[in-house]
């Protein structure tokens, strides 16, 4: 599973509306960028290397799956909306916005356009003590120091006073007011990456399913009738006991926990795989396990198309999954559909996600936790 970058940024400005400017840039990289995890303080420092009115500046860490080089592309991108003119001089300017790189996890980068980390960074106290209040377990990849350390042995002797607090635009999203959300969907529905995504942005403990440990999945897919009845049973035991356990270690009351699955997907699957005396078998065994789970405070049923769950499980390589056959995958659709309907104490939210893509567009994933605050709100 691809896992995310932390990002740290740093923003300026010192002409107009200074505040304004920084609140405006910091909604736009959250809504196109990445997730903006922790913003530091508001400082006020000198002009840095010419004379002119003092500057705002702050920095933020954000998560995204984006590259170095394409951040860089779309930041160029909103300074150029937010008005900033880059000249032909290379001599420091007044400006309306200006975002720099600062980090990209703790790699070390140099081409023609980018070095990470910035290479000043460590001479300037306007970017280490923004840095310093985010609090990040980050060491200088190449001075093998921390932000406190460079702090102390930086040549820089400008006096930078914070202004004031800024808000995070993550905090106007309060997912941890439902202590326990699952998200489901069907086969290559990004269940599990959208949860992983959710777990690290808003610090959530996670329940993820252990599908790759199931012996009888690919031989499942090999024959069907004969693997049908122990998958699904080696399913409902492995998920029975996994919940268990594991939201036994987590208090249902104050911890934030977000799962890849709800243990009704068994009997939506065994349904369908099953022969009817199996099925009933089944089903006996299925609602004495059923009443003993604790119930989602949110089920999120992440809805996709057909022709978009084939190409996203071509798209991930499991062997054993690459001839799974469309009308399948419609069932399994029809079951969660026709359980959804039936549900009369589970709060639901269906959202369709067959034209979005919550991996490469930081506005999707935007419009997925909007979707889920609407929640909140009602």
């Amino acid at each position: 599973m691809k896992s995310q970058h932390q990002v740290v940024l740093s923003l300026g400005t010192n002409q107009g509306n200074r505040l304004e400017n920084i609140e405006n840039c910091l909604q736009l990289i959250h809504q196109e960028i990445g997730t903006i995890i922790k913003v530091s303080k508001l400082y006020e420092t000198p002009s840095w290397g010419f004379e002119s009115d003092a500057f705002y500046n702050c920095a933020l860490v954000l998560h995204t799956f984006s590259s170095a080089h394409k951040i860089l592309e779309q930041i160029l991108n909103i300074e150029k909306r937010m008005g900033r003119v880059r000249g032909v001089t290379l001599n420091y300017q007044s400006r309306i916005i200006d975002i720099d790189l600062i980090t990209f996890d703790e790699e070390i980068m140099e081409t023609e356009n980018l070095q990470i980390p910035h290479p000043l960074m460590q001479n300037r106290k306007f970017v280490l003590l923004p840095m310093q209040d985010l609090n990040l377990d980050w060491k200088h990849p190449v001075y093998q120091k921390k932000i406190t350390e460079l702090l102390e042995i930086s040549p820089d002797q400008s006096i930078c006073e914070v202004v004031q607090n800024l808000e995070n635009p993550l905090d106007k999203i309060p997912l941890e007011q439902f202590n326990y959300i699952a998200f489901e969907g069907n086969i290559g529905a990004g269940k599990t990456t959208l949860t992983t995504k959710i777990a690290e942005d808003f610090n959530a403990k996670t329940v993820l399913e252990r599908f790759a440990d199931n012996p009888f999945l690919p031989k499942f897919y090999e024959d069907q009738n004969r693997y049908a009845f122990p998958l699904e049973m080696s399913f409902l035991a492995d998920r029975y006991k996994q919940l268990s356990d594991d939201l036994a270690q987590f208090d249902l009351f104050k911890d934030f926990i977000v799962a890849d699955y709800h243990i009704f997907k068994s009997l939506i699957f065994a349904k369908i795989t099953l022969a009817e005396d199996e099925y009933r078998l089944y089903r006996t065994l299925f609602d004495i396990v059923y009443r003993e789970m604790p119930k989602p405070d949110l089920y999120v049923y992440l809805y996709q198309n057909t022709e978009r769950l084939l190409e996203n499980i071509k798209k991930r390589g499991r062997s054993y999954e690459q001839n799974i056959p469309a009308d399948y995958l419609d069932k399994i659709n029809s079951g969660y559909l026709d359980y959804i309907k039936s549900q009369t104490d589970l709060n639901v939210l269906i959202i369709d996600v067959s034209d979005r893509d919550f991996v490469k567009n930081q506005e999707d994933y935007i419009y997925i936790l909007d979707e889920i605050q609407r929640k909140i709100v009602q």
